[in-house]
């Protein structure tokens, strides 16, 4: 004969259940801790809402930005307003990963390891944290581009901000792959250079022309995609399929990177 549970009683909690629900709860837990740590960061918050918007109002200033037209309704600033956001949301969120580093150092990782998070909850933590300031990164910039003189349709600001700051998840997963591989005390040196680098060689401030050597360098370099989906709303980039393969690869390689490095760092726990 079977038993009829009382009214109101609960049945017993699976195993499966309880460790979704530790896990759920550390993760939230996590993030918001993460999310402190950044912006009691006062370097990163430095180049997240300082440089950036001080870099578009030194380099744009030019009348020849504002006064030059690059398609209807769009002047040369709002193509450099675009790609100073962009970079500033990408040295953001690789900062924000790269802050691993200093998490190695202070046996951090490891106590993690002994938490219900898995390697790629960790990873996906750092970079939603990283995106997170990645966002204010690129709202204050387009707040300066407005002010600046920047010119484009409306439908493009909404655009360009939103491809520049989603499209920055990328890097964060590079910041914390560097984060594993570069030392502690220079890691964020480097990593500036780095980004530089990659900046310059993917055409993100300068798009090459096609059919030059450099053209075709660009084009394998984790930022071309980036700059030239973001700025595909102006008239001067475009949706083609090789940027989409260049973001998803990249994007794939980098966090499959972040994840192997962060469970073989703590391997030994």
């Amino acid at each position: 004969m079977t038993a009829t549970p009382l009214p109101g009683a609960t049945r017993p909690t699976s195993g499966s259940a309880t460790r979704s629900t530790a896990r759920a709860g550390a993760v939230r837990t996590y993030l918001r801790l993460e999310l402190r740590r950044m912006l009691r960061d006062r370097r990163t918050l430095l180049f997240s809402l300082l440089v950036p918007p001080a870099l578009f109002l030194w380099v744009g200033a030019s009348a020849d930005n504002q006064a030059t037209e690059i398609g209807p309704g769009t002047n040369l600033r709002a193509s450099l307003l675009v790609s100073i956001a962009l970079f500033g949301a990408l040295l953001t969120a690789a900062s924000g990963g790269a802050g691993v580093a200093v998490e190695r150092a202070q046996g951090w990782t490891r106590q993690l390891r002994l938490t219900p998070l898995e390697p790629w909850t960790y990873v996906l933590v750092k970079v939603l944290a990283s995106m997170a300031v990645g966002a204010v990164s690129v709202l204050v910039t387009f707040a300066a581009g407005w002010f600046g003189g920047a010119q484009m349709p409306t439908s493009a600001w909404v655009l360009c901000a939103l491809i520049a700051w989603c499209g920055s998840f990328v890097f964060a997963a590079f910041g914390l792959l560097m984060g594993y591989v570069l030392p502690t005390e220079s890691v964020l040196k480097l990593l500036n250079l780095i980004l530089a680098a990659l900046s310059f060689a993917g055409g993100l401030f300068l798009p090459f022309n096609d059919g030059t050597p450099m053209a075709a360098v660009s084009r394998l370099m984790p930022t071309y995609g980036l700059a030239e989906l973001a700025r595909a709303p102006l008239g001067s980039g475009s949706f083609e399929i090789v940027a989409v393969v260049n973001v998803v690869a990249w994007a794939a390689i980098f966090f499959a990177g972040a994840a192997w490095r962060f469970r073989k760092d703590t391997a030994r726990v």
